[in-house]
C-alpha cells in the first residue's frame, strides 16, 4: 500500500523543488498576493482532484493529487513570473534543460535495469539488503553524472567566482 502512495507523491516531488525556487522571486519584490492566490487556486484544485482520483486509485489517489497539485503550483507560479517580466530565461537554458532531461532518462534506464538484475528485496539479510541498495544508488550516480559528462557538462562551469 505505502509503495502506491509513494510512486504517486513522487509525480509531484520536482513541482514541490520548482515552488521553493520560484516563489521567492515574488517574495523579493514584497509581492505575497500573487503566490497566495495561486496557493488557493492550487489548494482548489487539490480538493477536486482528491474527489476524482479517491475511487479509482483509493489512497493512492490523494498522494497523486497533492503531487499534480504542486506540478499545478509550479506552473502556475513560473507563468506569472514570465507574464510580469519578473524571469526571462537566458539563451542556453532549453539546451541546459535537454540535458538535465536526458540525464535523467539514462540514470532511470540503468537504474530500471538494476532492479530487473536483482532479486526479490524481501530476501537475504539486513546487511545484504543494504549492500543491494547502495549498488542501486552507485549505478543511479554513475549513470547520471557519466551521462551529463558526455553532454559536455563541466563542474567549473557551476563553480561560483568571487572577485
Amino acid at each position: 500500500m505505502t509503495q502506491r502512495a509513494l510512486v504517486a507523491y513522487s509525480v509531484g516531488l520536482m513541482g514541490l523543488i520548482v515552488v521553493k525556487v520560484l516563489a521567492p522571486g515574488f517574495y523579493s519584490r514584497q509581492d505575497i498576493k500573487t503566490p497566495v492566490k495561486i496557493a488557493i487556486i492550487t489548494l482548489i484544485m487539490t480538493q477536486v482532484m482528491n474527489l476524482a482520483f479517491i475511487g479509482p486509485l483509493k489512497h493512492a489517489g490523494l498522494s497523486l493529487s497533492i503531487g499534480l497539485a504542486a506540478c499545478l503550483n509550479a506552473a502556475l507560479l513560473y507563468w506569472q513570473l514570465r507574464k510580469q517580466k519578473i524571469f526571462t530565461p537566458q539563451p542556453g537554458w532549453l539546451a541546459f534543460l535537454l540535458r538535465l532531461i536526458i540525464a535523467v532518462l539514462v540514470m532511470a534506464a540503468a537504474l530500471l535495469g538494476v532492479m530487473h538484475l536483482m532479486p526479490e528485496w524481501s530476501l537475504g539479510t539486513m546487511p545484504f539488503r543494504l549492500m543491494r541498495l547502495l549498488a542501486v544508488v552507485i549505478a543511479g550516480v554513475v549513470a547520471y553524472f557519466a551521462t551529463l559528462l558526455v553532454l559536455g557538462f563541466r563542474v567549473k562551469e557551476f563553480v561560483r567566482r568571487t572577485a
